[in-house]
């Protein structure tokens, strides 16, 4: 079965000419490039954020701007735009591609271009690199999907918090290669104690008897799906349980599935060769939809 991704999205000829938001100008591809000095190209010294566009409203845009200038804050970052002038390039990008519902923008950060090839922050003399792709984009997952467990870990906060939305994601790279070489789609990655955590690219779900579990959160991205999916389940009288849970609780699941800004709600079908449940959309994740679903709409409608 050939491998797929939790970001897949449905071929759209109008990314065939697509603009871009640079330093401050709208570019099109070809130029739209950075410097080999930059320091994102050089060591992955930047943040970033996903956002996602539905019926002319950025989902949950004040949540992805306290997190992006929160990162900034983390890292020593100093981007050289309020939450203002964020706004405006995204909404200046938004309208040169014309795009009203259905896109994805990824909103980057980096420390800037450096005067010498090493790591030290104050080799970064320019200012930021701030730069914006959007795309039209819907998800094009033909199928729930499947998961292997690997040996790389969300660590621990004095390494690299896994909190930290940075462009340094090698981690989650080699993880998921480490997936893929097993025959699967995306990897499960554990905490440093064994315990289940989240995946490469998304954070993770399970269902057993009607109730919701994901982990503590001590270890994974402060994902805003993630984040949605627990309120939402409290304000509609699902359990949900943020804890500790091992790799027998979650074959035993009755579903799981997987949150982002990208796909919202992704089932999966297997995990480390186990069918999960039936191996298709399960009620639980299916309702959560549903309410996912009206939240985005009630948002874009104020």
């Amino acid at each position: 079965m050939q491998e797929q991704t939790t970001h897949d999205a449905e071929h759209d000829p109008r990314n065939d000419d697509l603009k871009f938001w640079l330093n401050g100008r709208i570019v099109g591809k070809a130029d739209a490039v950075v410097s080999i000095y930059d320091s994102g190209f050089m060591l992955g010294d930047g943040i970033w954020e996903g956002l996602r566009l539905y019926d002319g409203r950025w989902a949950f845009l004040d949540d992805h701007l306290d997190r992006l200038f929160e990162a900034a804050l983390a890292i020593d970052l100093d981007i050289g735009m309020d939450r203002a002038g964020v706004i405006a390039a995204l909404e200046e990008t938004r309208a040169a591609n014309g795009m009203e519902t259905d896109a994805h923008a990824r909103l980057m950060i980096t420390r800037g271009t450096k005067v010498r090839p090493f790591q030290h922050p104050s080799l970064s003399r320019s200012g930021p690199t701030v730069a914006i792709i959007m795309e039209h984009s819907r998800p094009a997952l033909g199928r729930p999907i499947r998961l292997a467990t690997v040996p790389h870990q969300r660590g621990l906060p004095m390494t690299q918090d896994p909190k930290l939305n940075s462009h340094s994601k090698l981690n989650c790279i080699l993880a998921c290669i480490a997936a893929e070489k097993a025959g699967a789609d995306e990897a499960l990655m554990l905490d440093v104690h064994g315990f289940v955590n989240t995946t490469n690219a998304c954070n993770f779900f399970i269902v057993r008897k009607g109730a919701v579990w994901t982990s503590t959160g001590d270890y994974c991205m402060n994902g805003i799906t993630r984040q949605k999916v627990i309120d939402l389940c409290r304000a509609n009288d699902i359990p949900v349980f943020e804890r500790n849970y091992s790799l027998v609780d979650t074959y035993g699941a009755d579903e799981a599935f997987l949150t982002g800004t990208f796909g919202a709600q992704t089932p999966v079908s297997e995990i480390d060769g186990r069918r999960i449940g039936t191996g298709q959309l399960g009620p639980v994740t299916e309702r959560i939809r549903a309410l996912y679903k009206d939240l985005v709409a009630a948002e874009a409608a104020q």
